[in-house]
């Protein structure tokens, strides 16, 4: 397989879910809310980030996407719980 398809659909992963959000936003007028699709989304795409640069052996990209995915999951955790 092309890592190459790997990359761009993270990629495209990633832009469609930050898109997604914007879009969320700016229909309900603040940013008080975070889409979970947006913790779901930067996950997927980080971990094919991950896979990506495992298959280009590239260690610069392999350790800046797992600390990626890791704040995305450690601010799905620390995130305040609905009363």
């Amino acid at each position: 397989m092309n890592p190459d398809i790997i990359g761009w659909t993270a990629s495209i992963i990633l832009l469609a879910t930050l898109i997604r959000q914007i879009v969320k936003q700016a229909r309900g007028g603040n940013d008080a809310g975070v889409s979970k699709w947006l913790f779901i989304g930067q996950s997927a795409a980080s971990v094919g980030f991950i896979v990506y640069s495992v298959l280009l052996d590239n260690r610069v990209f392999i350790v800046t996407n797992t600390c990626i995915l890791a704040t995305a999951i450690a601010g799905q955790l620390l995130r305040p719980k609905k009363a």
